[in-house]
């Protein structure tokens, strides 16, 4: 595995993070047994991963609380989240109480506010801040995050905002081949600001599903986004794959994101220990050839809000 530090934080972390969240949630929504996910956490910790993000809202936290007990809580960085709206003070603070009972531990590594557009990120930083950093003195977590709502958010508005403010230490922030305007609106910034960096949705279902990512290619030229002949061939992307490229398309998405300057951690979920062996094993690989990722920029850098959840649309509200 290879390791970095995860910005101001100094926690030293992998460089692939195992989520908990996801279409996945560890297996659970395939019907896996509480024993078979965390058979999956205990391979991913074997294959070097020390990361693991969850949130409050998968149903995964308690899953996660088991693993540790025989992974050791010190070995591990825990990473959980909140939605932040339309939520009190006093309501934060019980989900960050709960999150504690629930994973069994005494403290987190890193708690985020979940999900932030930029219509609620004034009510996050005047009524949810305060009262955070006072549970933060208080020891329950010790770095604070802030995460974007994916698909909605697909300018990246309002992590760009927080990065003019000095109190977040850590920023969850999509990027993928196909929509990688995190490059120039979060990642120099966030860099140069020493906050760490978590990269969700690197790769999706749209990657994985090849018809799926041909009929958006196809969409994509009807609309004059991407050139006429993308939609001519049946391999589309097929220039980053062959002798000296990625092996497959998964592959090269957690090649690309991986190796984005200012990427620190980057996050999948599966519920398919085949499927975490092979995202670390691509993960761990060189970059891309410098052709194929200029040529994913040239054609695909101008998109926005390709290749995440559409599901995802709507705001994340807390239950």
């Amino acid at each position: 595995m290879d390791y970095t530090t995860l910005g101001r934080t100094g926690l030293r972390v992998s460089v692939a993070g195992l989520g908990a969240g996801g279409p996945s949630r560890l297996g659970q929504k395939a019907g896996h047994s509480k024993g078979q996910s965390i058979a999956l956490i205990r391979r991913a910790f074997d294959l070097g991963i020390n990361f693991f993000d969850t949130a409050y809202n998968y149903g995964t936290e308690a899953i996660l609380g088991a693993a540790l007990k025989e992974l050791g809580r010190s070995s591990v960085i825990l990473s959980t989240k909140y939605a932040a709206h339309d939520v009190t003070a006093d309501r934060i603070v019980q989900a960050l109480d709960d999150s504690l009972r629930t994973t069994g531990t005494d403290y987190l590594d890193i708690f985020h506010l979940h999900g932030v557009l930029p219509d609620d990120y004034g009510h996050a930083v005047d009524t949810l801040l305060p009262a955070l950093l006072r549970e933060k003195e208080r020891g329950k977590f010790r770095f604070l995050g802030i995460t974007e709502a994916t698909s909605v958010d697909l300018r990246h508005t309002m992590l760009t905002r927080a990065l003019t403010d000095d109190c977040w230490d850590v920023m969850m922030i999509s990027f993928n081949m196909m929509h990688q305007g995190a490059r120039s609106h979060v990642l120099p910034a966030a860099k140069e600001r020493r906050v760490g960096t978590l990269i969700m949705a690197p790769a999706r279902c749209l990657v994985s599903t090849p018809d799926r990512l041909a009929q958006a290619i196809q969409a994509l030229v009807k609309q004059g986004a991407l050139p006429a002949a993308l939609g001519e061939t049946d391999e589309p992307m097929g220039f980053v794959l062959g002798e000296g490229g990625a092996t497959s398309l998964m592959d090269a998405a957690y090649r690309f994101a991986r190796h984005e300057t200012g990427a620190d951690v980057i996050l999948f979920g599966t519920g398919d220990i085949r499927h975490l062996e092979a995202n670390v094993a691509s993960l761990l690989k060189a970059p891309l050839t410098r052709s194929s990722v200029d040529r994913l920029t040239s054609l695909f850098g101008h998109l926005e809000g390709i290749g995440l959840d559409q599901s995802r649309r709507d705001r994340i509200t807390p239950v």
